[in-house]
C-alpha cells in the first residue's frame, strides 16, 4: 500500500465540499486528543512465562511448551 504525502492529501481536501473538509478537520482534532496508548518497558513483562525454570534454556522450554500442547 502506497502512503500519500502531506501534499498530495492536502490537495485532495482542498477538492473536498466545505462540510467535508469540516467533518475531517473535526474527525482529527479528535483523533490527536486521544490520550496516546503508553509505551511499555520490557521489565514489566517479567513474569509473564512464569512456568519456565530459572536457567532452562529457552528453546528447551519453548519445545516443552508446544509438546504439552500436543497432549
Amino acid at each position: 500500500m502506497i502512503t500519500p504525502t502531506y501534499t498530495e492529501v492536502l490537495m485532495l481536501v482542498e477538492r473536498m465540499p466545505s462540510e467535508d473538509q469540516q467533518r475531517l478537520l473535526a474527525e482529527l482534532a479528535a483523533r490527536v486528543r486521544q490520550p496516546h496508548m503508553p509505551k511499555h518497558n520490557v521489565t514489566e513483562f517479567r513474569g509473564v512465562a512464569g512456568d519456565n525454570k530459572i536457567g532452562m534454556d529457552a528453546q528447551e522450554y519453548v519445545n516443552q511448551e508446544r509438546d504439552s500442547w500436543n497432549g
